[in-house]
């Protein structure tokens, strides 16, 4: 029996519009009057992921790709960045010139370009660039720009005296080596072909729903997950039942046990009507 269900947010509980269909909110309704936990888990940060979603009554948000659990009346798990380790990755940004910004529990601040990459739009266009988009070279243009300056030294910025969950960083996939060689104590999570997600090593948005799931007493197989891209495929191989939406990556869908229509064609209400959940 199903008693938890938790979707990804870009690319799966919104529709390329940005916003939540109609029949999505019904089924999310439907779910939780049967006393089903209805919840995102998302690479997002909480200011975000309110923005995105404030019409929608959720009952839990994992937000950071696992690195922070809350319920609207509490927080579950917070798991930030250890100083040394948040300091190397700030290193990293510094040497190789790279864009990057920090998430906090209120706050995402750091580049410019990269918080222009973070916003919902620019998230739904991201979807359409190839894998092999020369990032190196479109961040070489960006600093010729007018309007774009390079950052003071990220090491010298104020927000890393709070808590860091979530470093956001202009990387391209192939280098993707490069990363875990020069930051071993991190985990790296992409949703998209330029950037990249770097939380402490071992977060994950599975390891985030386990925590929850053991808040409540609920057995992984019993939870439910939704998701559309890379950074989704290890918590639908790891969840009781995994779907892909019909617009996921072929990888994802390969790994799921139902792939369902698409985040536009209502493919939240049909999975969840597929597994007898709503009818």
């Amino acid at each position: 029996m199903i008693k938890a269900i938790f979707f990804d947010i870009d690319g799966t509980l919104l529709a390329d519009n940005g916003k939540v269909l109609a029949s999505s909110k019904d089924a999310i309704k439907k779910a939780q009057e049967k006393n089903i936990y209805v919840g995102v888990a998302t690479g997002r940060d909480p200011v975000k992921v309110k923005e995105l979603l404030g019409d929608v009554n959720l009952d839990m948000f994992v937000t950071y790709n696992g690195q922070l659990v809350y319920t609207p009346k509490q927080t579950i798990y917070a798991q930030s960045f250890k100083p040394e380790v948040l300091e190397q990755v700030t290193r990293f940004a510094d040497t190789h010139n790279r864009s990057i910004n920090f998430g906090t529990r209120n706050v995402v601040s750091g580049s410019r370009l990269m918080r222009l990459g973070q916003s919902a739009v620019v998230q739904r266009l991201a979807r359409f660039i190839p894998s092999k988009f020369p990032v190196k070279a479109m961040q070489n243009v960006m600093q010729v720009l007018s309007f774009y300056k390079k950052d003071d030294h990220y090491e010298k910025m104020t927000i890393l005296n709070q808590p860091i969950y979530q470093c956001m960083m202009l990387s391209p996939e192939s280098e993707t080596e490069l990363l875990k060689t020069e930051l071993p104590d991190c985990g790296f999570h992409r949703s998209n072909s330029f950037s990249v997600d770097i939380v402490p090593k071992g977060g994950s948005k599975l390891k985030g729903i386990e925590v929850f799931l053991q808040h409540k007493g609920i057995a992984l197989s019993e939870a439910m997950v939704f998701g559309d891209h890379y950074n989704d495929i290890s918590m639908i191989k790891g969840a009781g039942v995994g779907v892909a939406m019909g617009n996921a990556k072929r990888i994802t869908k390969e790994a799921a046990n139902y792939v369902t229509d698409t985040n536009n064609h209502n493919g939240i209400a049909q999975a969840l009507r597929y597994y007898h959940i709503i009818s």
